[in-house]
């Protein structure tokens, strides 16, 4: 009997041994990287220009055949959201360390990884199609990283008048013609020099839900994100067909295309804040 209890006695505290070390080499934090697939429908884009037979090609719900030589878009205020609903945001106040611009023509922006996320189970994810007004000025020395990726040349996510950045920015070619597409769309300022105020927001919160939970600790998830540009013209709130040189109708160039019309985009990308809160976005996995 005596050498049963020391048995019961040595196994208790192999099990608390066990259990603390356990307790102990499981990370307070870990990666998670948030992968970006920008599709026609469930086809990953190719951009092209005008004559690129590679270019992949999409018909409108208004039956206009368009495609792209240019598709970015910013991602900033990134938010998990625990199992338990509390959210753990992500350097949602610095553009250097929590904002970002995918690119379709480079595969490192695809890609976005966020570092020391706290351990817990996650089920949800919401970020920002664009920049929050309180931060949508032109600050290098605020955020100099954020500034000179946005500004670089081949990036050109900065209003050329200086006022902020583009949130997205689609250039391509529609109808069987091949007419030039341009829409770019960002927040707008109103009002004098020296009295600006907010004019149209185009930042939109997009709010997704995990196909599983993302459980970060030991594991390191990756979360595949679909962008689904159909519905830039197809879209849930609006079905728009693309015009060209028709005064105020015109909404295939950004210099022409109304503020009014601009919105119609941003709903279509982002949602509208109320009865579509997931845009174009979608989540197609999670890997642990």
């Amino acid at each position: 009997m005596q050498n049963f209890k020391k048995y019961l006695l040595l196994s208790a505290a192999a099990l608390a041994f066990v259990s603390c070390s356990s307790d102990d080499d499981a990370p307070a934090a870990n990666n998670v990287t948030l992968e970006f697939n920008n599709t026609f429908k469930d086809k990953t884009i190719v951009l092209g220009d005008a004559a690129s037979a590679s270019a992949t090609t999409n018909t409108s719900a208004a039956g206009q055949i368009h495609h792209f030589s240019e598709v970015k878009y910013v991602i900033s205020n990134i938010r998990l959201i625990k199992d338990d609903g509390s959210e753990v945001p992500y350097n949602v106040n610095d553009l250097d360390k929590g904002a970002t611009v995918i690119d379709q023509a480079k595969m490192a922006s695809l890609s976005y990884v966020l570092s020391n996320v706290p351990s817990a189970n996650y089920k949800q994810i919401k970020f920002g199609l664009g920049i929050k007004t309180e931060q949508n000025t032109l600050d290098q020395t605020r955020f100099p990283k954020f500034y000179a990726a946005a500004g670089a040349n081949d990036t050109e996510m900065m209003w050329e008048w200086g006022t902020g950045y583009r949130f997205t920015k689609v250039e391509g070619f529609y109808d069987t013609d091949n007419k030039v597409m341009s829409i770019h769309t960002g927040s707008t300022i109103a009002g004098a020099e020296g009295a600006y105020k907010q004019g149209v927001n185009a930042y939109r919160d997009v709010t997704l839900n995990l196909t599983v939970n993302a459980i970060v600790g030991q594991n390191a998830p990756k979360i595949k994100i679909k962008a689904d540009f159909d519905k830039l013209l197809s879209g849930k709130i609006n079905t728009i067909t693309l015009s060209t040189g028709e005064g105020a109708n015109d909404n295939a160039t950004p210099n022409v295309h109304t503020a009014a019309q601009m919105v119609k985009f941003v709903d279509n990308l982002g949602g509208n804040g109320t009865s579509d809160i997931s845009g174009m976005f979608s989540v197609t996995s999670v890997e642990n």
